[in-house]
């Protein structure tokens, strides 16, 4: 039965992977990930530029970047991610910052109360491929209508050992979660997840 239930979710977490919906939405979310003095990680640049796609597209009118602060940092991984897609051209009315939150639970939990105190309830998150099922349950959860078109790029999409790797982590860090509500990021991914 664990390995029916293991496989099973080893297999939703790639499937989901390679789901990239672009329906309209209130918003797009861009999960956050590290960032060195305000400068986005490679991680999260992706992310970013997929987001910054999807608004040029007309998925949505406004971003949502999300992530906080590690100690000794003096940007949030969402104020690195505004100011990124404010210099990409993206309007700075239409970013939203939501700086709170140390792991995707956490910051997942933040984006969606600011999201449904604006009266809007449907978001695209964007995240890494592996990470999407976890995101999207996680949102779900929190009271959003979701759907997720991951990145496919940046450092974490590049080899299959990579893949195979997150896919694992993932599949862990989603059946913890299912488990005890509880956010597994630590044990899930040890690079820079928001």
């Amino acid at each position: 039965m664990g390995v029916l239930l293991v496989g099973g979710t080893a297999f939703r977490v790639w499937q989901v992977a390679r789901i990239d919906d672009r329906d309209k939405a209130d918003v797009v979310v861009v999960l956050g990930a590290a960032q060195y003095a305000g400068k986005p990680s490679k991680v999260l640049e992706a992310r970013l530029r997929k987001a910054k796609l999807l608004f040029d597209q007309g998925v949505s009118e406004y971003v949502v970047t999300g992530g906080g602060r590690r100690e000794g940092d003096r940007y949030t991984e969402a104020q690195a991610g505004k100011n990124w897609l404010v210099r990409q051209g993206v309007p700075a009315d239409r970013v939203i910052e939501v700086g709170q939150g140390n792991d995707t639970l956490g910051t997942l939990r933040a984006v969606a109360d600011e999201v449904k105190k604006r009266g809007w309830k449907t978001a695209v998150i964007v995240s890494d491929p592996w990470h999407s099922l976890r995101a999207r349950t996680m949102a779900s959860d929190a009271g959003l209508d979701a759907w997720t078109s991951p990145t496919h790029s940046g450092p974490i999409v590049q080899t299959r050992e990579t893949q195979a790797k997150y896919i694992l982590r993932e599949t862990a860090a989603l059946l913890y979660y299912r488990a005890t509500k509880a956010g597994a990021d630590r044990i899930a991914i040890d690079q820079e997840v928001g």
